[in-house]
């Protein structure tokens, strides 16, 4: 089960890598890229296609990464994510944050074996404040009907 003091852990880190994000940038995780850094995070951008997203360098793997950077955020296929996660285990990456629909069991368990801290089953956006409108609101729809972790 996720805790509010790992989501906490997890936002406290200001470098972040974030893996599935598109060329195009229309997708879900150019919205979380877009999100994060206008929360002040200086976000890692992860994509094997792409140059740059936004004038901002683009790496290819978790291998290439500074190795300052010790938290991810992953938004792709949960077959995509269980490579990514031992990837992340052989560079030193502690926390990972699997966005709802990155998920596998096999994943959470081998980010579990190799201690790494893992997040699974929430939204990032709902979290890293400031909150937009529709966030606040889901947030505390969620916390009215006791969903939110604790």
């Amino acid at each position: 089960m996720v805790t509010r003091l790992q989501i906490e852990k997890f936002l406290a880190q200001k470098q972040i890598a974030l893996v599935g994000v598109s060329r195009n940038g229309k997708k879900f995780g150019n919205t979380v890229f877009r999100h994060l850094r206008e929360r002040g995070y200086e976000v890692f951008p992860v994509n094997p296609h792409a140059r740059e997203i936004a004038n901002i360098p683009c790496y290819k793997n978790l291998k290439t990464l500074p190795p300052e950077v010790k938290a991810a955020v992953l938004i792709v296929p949960p077959a995509e994510t269980e490579r990514v996660v031992q990837e992340a285990a052989a560079v030193g990456i502690r926390q990972i944050w699997m966005q709802q629909g990155a998920e596998s069991e096999t994943a959470i368990r081998f980010c579990r074996e190799k201690g790494i801290e893992v997040i699974h089953g929430e939204c990032i956006l709902m979290y890293a404040e400031p909150l937009g409108l529709p966030h606040r609101c889901h947030r505390w729809f969620r916390k009215i009907r006791g969903k939110l972790p604790h």
